[in-house]
Formats: structure tokens, C-alpha cells, sequence
């Protein structure tokens, strides 16, 4: 270790605790990477702050010995986003755990950013509500603030960005802010909650999260929904929109992917195209709310519709599409598991997965394609060979011509997952002139590019031989 680095370890170590800062060979490793398919990288230690002071103290030893800080949740991101650059201090959350306050009459909890999705809902459940954002992870609140976070019910309730009312958050000049208030709206100031929710640790660490829940509907029904193609199933649920049906999630499973579902969760659902649906509401409302989509998906030639009307069959149906990228994992032993993200209008997303489904095809590719189909967003979850040039570059190409289809449509190259080093590539594409106004933003808030370096944003070397410009 540089000597530098064994100064900077020891201060650490002085200022917080010898127990919440280590450089255990193994703990390293453990915090080089996350779930993507990115190579990882070790940190010159990993810190475990317990309070907000401490990561204070954190942020003034990084910016005394010119160190990047790594903010860190479960490792569950799928875009490098907490891959360490150079040598840096990964801040792990995982001792920042505890649920500060719920305030049930105002629908507002207040949690520490180490908590989990599962965590706050089992201590929802006592107060009869629930946190919405299910992104399938089990990921920590602060990382899903990161990352602005959505999944299966956003189509509903919103994505993680409409749930943040406000943010502790410590700044990289080691100042503690809060982005917004306890009020459910204000036009005071500039919106910093927006700003901060989906920055990827670039601008801050959040130590702090203020989050709006929901009370737990009356009455829960799931269905699936099988078709004969893809673009029936898509169109069915532009209906579904257009009606004014209060669906909380849509999901499309394409037939291979049903194929894996069935191998890996030892189901019988029938192979073919298939939306996951469930319904929110009152038992009189969901009833006519059900019967007018069965009249809707049969007009879109549906071929089979079946009803999960019990929490047990709910939970299964869920299961499967959560699980379903373990089932691609499972399936194909020895290989890797790539996903894609991109999201579109949803007048433009049948041709979208139309399009992704012929270039998988194409290139003789192993992958399905799911989506959150109620908000344009899709993926593609590719099965590759790390070790075979030409499958990484089918990949590549995979990829490339996917993003490319949906920003020429007024899309977006990720909905979802971020942009970490992943899809850094295309910012400029996608955002023009905009670009240079994040860039201010950054330099404005962290002049000296300590906080997740290289991530969303380049730095400006003028040299793309480096591996955020090579990925995808």
C-alpha cells in the first residue's frame, strides 16, 4: 500500500474506529464490483460509518489526501455505478440501518440509507402501509435513491423520485444539506431533491432519506395474460392505459423467458408472450376494473387469461418474474448475465421489442426480453461468454443498436438501472447541450472529482481508449 494511502487508513481509522475501517483482502473484493458484468476494481479500504458525522469525517479525510469516496448499498447496481476508481474509500452503509420514523398520519417515514425495500415494509406492515418502489433487489433505499430506482409498480405509484421528500445529504466540501422538506409540494428554491435523487453518488453521500408510503389497498388481484405475439400484448396495454384502469403493474415476459420461468420455479405457464398484471383498490372498484380488462385483452386476442386471487398464487407470480434473471443465470451455468435498459413512449415500444427480439435473433443470441411495459421500459437479459470475443462484440452491437432505436424515437438509454460507467457513452447523444450544464453541476459541487469519479460523466482527458468509452 502506498504510503499515502496507509496515512490516510490510519487517520481513518483514528477518527471513526479501527472495527469500522478495514483493509481485510476479502472485504476488498467484496466491494470491487457489483452485479454487472464490469471489471472490478479494489478500493484502498472500505469504511462503515454508523452516523452522519462520520461520514463527514469520511468526505474531510478523502479531500485532505485527494482520495475519490465510493458510495456503497448492497452492490446490486448492473452499470459499475460503485466500482472504485484509482485508489479510493468505498463507504459502505451497511451499519447506517435503522428506521428513524414513521409518521403514519402524514405517510412519510424517515430511514437511514443502509435500510432495505424488505426491511421498511416488514416494519410498514405493523402500520398498515407500505413503501411502493420494488426494483426487484432487495437493494438499500439510499442506493435505489442513487439511482432513481423503479420496477414492477411504477406505472402506479411513480419511480423512486416521486417518493424522496427530502435528503440528508454530506456534500464532498463535507457539508451536511437537506434537498427538500417534510411539505408534500413547495416552489421554494430549485429542486434539489431531483437533482440529488439519481446521481449516483457523484454529487454527495445521502445519509438521510425522507420517503412518502402508501396505505395497503383494500383488495390485491394478479393475472396472467397470454398472447400470441408480443405487439398484441403491447397493444393491450396501450388500452389499458387509455381506459383510465388503476393498474399497478404490467408486466411482459417473452416466450422464451416464460420457457426459463417454467425450468427454474417448476411452473406450468403456458410459453408464450404473457403479461403479469395486479390491480389495487377497493373489492366493488377491482371487480369492474377486472371485468373491463378481460373485455379489453380479448379484443386484443388474447389467448388464455388466469387469476391469482390468493396471496400464495400472488406471491408465486411475482416470484417468477423477480426471479427471472436468476432463471436465465441458473440455466446457463458458466455464463454471464448482461442486461439491457432502455425506455421509450409507449406509442414507440411494440416496435422497440420487435426490433430488440430481430437483432437477438440476428445475431444468434441468447437472451429474453422483459419490460415494465406500462412506462415504455424494457430489457434484454443476455446470456454471454465473458471469455469469447465475438459473443462480447455481438453484445456490443446488441446493445448499441438498441439504444440507438429508442434515442432516435425520443427515448432514453436506460429508464432504470443508470448510467454509472455503463452508458456514459451515450450521454452526449442523448442529452446535446444539456450535457455541459451536468458538467457545471458537477464542477460547481465537487471541484476536485472525489465523489464516484468517472461515473454518469467522463472525465474530460480527451482519451476514449479507456474501458467507460469501450463498454456498454
Amino acid at each position: 500500500m502506498e504510503e499515502k494511502h496507509e496515512a490516510l487508513v490510519k487517520e481513518l481509522q483514528e477518527r471513526l474506529s479501527r472495527e469500522q475501517v478495514t483493509v481485510n483482502e476479502t472485504a476488498l473484493e467484496q466491494h470491487g464490483g457489483d452485479e454487472s458484468y464490469h471489471s472490478p476494481n479494489l478500493p484502498v479500504c472500505v469504511a462503515y460509518p454508523k452516523t452522519t458525522e462520520d461520514v463527514q469525517q469520511i468526505v474531510y479525510m478523502a479531500k485532505k489526501y485527494g482520495t475519490p469516496v465510493i458510495p456503497y448499498g448492497r452492490g446490486t447496481s448492473l452499470e459499475g455505478h460503485v466500482i472504485p476508481h484509482g485508489g479510493s474509500i468505498t463507504v459502505d452503509f451497511a451499519l447506517m440501518d435503522q428506521i428513524l420514523e414513521v409518521r403514519e398520519n402524514d405517510f412519510l417515514v424517515k430511514v437511514q440509507p443502509g435500510v432495505t425495500r424488505s426491511q421498511l415494509n416488514k416494519e410498514l406492515k405493523k402500520y398498515g402501509m407500505f413503501f411502493t418502489v420494488d426494483p426487484g433487489a432487495d437493494a438499500t433505499l439510499g442506493g435505489m435513491a442513487a439511482t432513481n430506482a423503479s420496477g414492477t409498480t411504477s406505472v402506479k405509484y411513480g419511480v423512486m423520485r416521486d417518493q424522496v421528500r427530502d435528503l440528508e445529504v454530506v456534500t464532498a466540501d463535507g457539508a451536511i444539506i437537506h434537498t427538500g422538506s417534510e411539505a408534500e409540494k413547495s416552489s421554494s428554491g430549485y429542486h434539489l431533491n431531483g437533482l440529488f435523487v439519481g446521481s449516483e453518488g457523484t454529487l454527495g453521500c445521502f445519509t438521510e432519506l425522507t420517503l412518502r408510503v402508501y396505505g395497503i389497498p383494500e383488495s390485491i388481484m394478479a393475472a396472467r395474460v397470454s398472447f400470441s405475439s408480443v405487439a398484441d400484448a403491447v397493444d393491450g396495454v396501450v388500452s389499458i392505459l387509455q381506459s383510465g384502469i388503476e393498474i399497478a403493474r404490467v408486466e411482459l415476459v417473452d416466450e422464451p423467458s416464460m420457457q426459463q420461468v417454467n425450468k427454474h420455479m417448476e411452473t406450468n405457464y403456458k410459453e408464450s408472450p404473457t403479461l403479469f398484471l395486479e390491480f389495487h383498490g377497493n373489492e366493488a372498484g377491482l371487480k369492474q376494473d377486472v371485468e373491463f380488462m378481460k373485455a379489453i385483452m380479448e379484443e386484443h386476442a388474447c389467448v388464455s387469461i388466469e387469476f391469482e386471487h390468493d396471496t400464495a398464487g400472488r406471491t408465486q407470480l411475482w416470484e417468477a418474474r423477480h426471479n427471472l434473471a436468476y432463471a436465465y443465470v441458473h440455466g446457463f451455468p458458466g455464463k454471464k448475465l448482461m442486461v439491457t435498459d432502455v425506455c421509450l413512449p409507449i406509442s414507440g415500444l411494440a416496435g422497440a421489442v420487435a426490433h430488440a427480439r430481430e437483432e437477438l435473433n440476428r445475431l444468434e443470441l441468447t437472451g429474453g426480453i422483459v419490460g415494465h411495459v406500462g412506462d415504455g421500459n424494457f430489457h434484454v437479459l443476455l446470456m454471454m461468454d465473458l471469455n469469447d470475443p465475438e459473443e462480447m462484440r455481438k453484445a456490443a452491437e446488441l446493445n448499441e443498436n438498441i439504444v440507438r432505436y429508442a434515442l432516435a424515437r425520443g427515448g432514453t438509454c436506460t429508464g432504470e438501472h443508470g448510467v454509472g460507467i455503463g452508458k456514459q457513452k451515450y450521454q452526449q447523444e442523448e442529452h446535446g447541450p444539456a450535457l455541459l450544464v451536468m458538467k457545471k453541476i458537477k464542477q460547481a459541487l465537487d471541484p476536485h472529482g472525489l465523489m464516484n469519479p468517472n461515473k454518469i460523466l467522463t472525465a474530460d482527458t480527451g482519451d476514449e481508449s479507456n474501458e467507460a468509452a469501450r463498454t456498454y
